[in-house]
């Protein structure tokens, strides 16, 4: 009996630091090839946050259609995983309306937890959470230095969310959290065919682009969405959202801790170092067969779909 090949649905992936060109890439390939923009950046979720977040435009979101972007309150608490679900129904309904899926953003837990799945790790016990949360980060890991060695020796000591998610996998499973990351499951990357591009061009044309952008978002809107945010009473300083690129340091001059210039500073300085992250994530995290350019043109790099899309 003949077997009917039916061949997996094509997924565009764009990817790279912020300020790389991604949306304009996204956005200029939905165009031409009946698409919808799809986003996969943890900070664009939030409707709180269109400027500080180089959210697209409402006149960029008018030209293709866009999913996922500015759906989620501040208030929320809001997960990879939660996002790969949306995500991956997302695709299933984009490929059902005829629609290319162009999956867009620079968050790295996104994308591996959308492909390759989630770890299976049991509910952490509440009470281990708040003692684990409550602990310095030095005490924090050197028990993890005791309890998961290899985790220890992995993480830097400073840093606090990974340290602690370690610790307390660890003393709540007894097992290591790299153990429950090797059993990972739900990814869809065996169902779609995705054509990857990361964009990964010059530090320092990076670096100017940061700066230049920031200086334009606090002159259009970012200090009115972080003062928006202040008055809120049901939002922490520990908030997702208050922790996003840009907003301490607005926070700051908000309240009068310190200059507008010395704000734009420490802004422009926490945005190189996140990007500076993720342009080293980009270029050794991907498997090795995905294609990374360090093209600027987006007409240029639009070629590089249509000629895969095309084929």
């Amino acid at each position: 009996m003949n077997m009917v090949h039916t061949p997996l649905p094509k997924v565009a992936l764009i990817a790279g630091p912020t300020a790389s060109g991604k949306s304009a890439l996204a956005i200029a390939v939905a165009e031409r090839r009946r698409g919808t923009v799809i986003n996969a950046d943890s900070a664009q979720v939030y409707r709180d946050l269109r400027v500080l977040s180089a959210r697209p435009s409402e006149a960029e979101e008018a030209q293709v259609p866009h999913r996922l972007f500015g759906h989620v309150d501040g208030g929320e608490d809001y997960s990879a995983a939660r996002w790969a679900a949306e995500a991956r129904d997302t695709i299933d309904a984009t490929v059902a309306e005829g629609r290319l899926p162009v999956l867009v953003g620079g968050t790295g837990l996104y994308l591996r937890t959308l492909l390759d799945g989630i770890a299976p790790v049991p509910e952490i016990d509440p009470g281990i959470r708040a003692e684990v949360r409550a602990l310095p980060v030095a005490e924090a890991h050197a028990e993890l230095a005791r309890l998961d060695p290899p985790a220890a020796h992995r993480l830097r000591a400073s840093d606090t969310t990974r340290v602690a998610r370690a610790l307390e996998v660890a003393r709540s499973t007894g097992r290591p959290l790299a153990e429950w990351q090797a059993a990972r499951t739900g990814g869809i990357g065996d169902r779609i065919n995705p054509i990857p591009l990361v964009l990964l061009p010059d530090r320092a044309w990076l670096v100017e682009r940061c700066d230049r952008r920031l200086a334009a978002m606090f002159a259009s809107g970012a200090i009115e969405e972080v003062r928006a945010l202040l008055a809120r009473d049901d939002l922490s300083a520990d908030s997702p959202v208050r922790r996003a690129i840009g907003v301490p340091q607005i926070a700051d001059y908000v309240v009068g801790n310190t200059s507008f210039d010395a704000a734009l500073a420490e802004a422009r300085l926490a945005t190189r170092q996140y990007a500076k992250r993720q342009y080293t994530w980009f270029r050794n995290q991907p498997p090795p067969d995905w294609q990374r350019t360090s093209e600027t043109e987006t007409c240029k790099l639009e070629r590089f779909f249509e000629r895969i899309l095309s084929s």
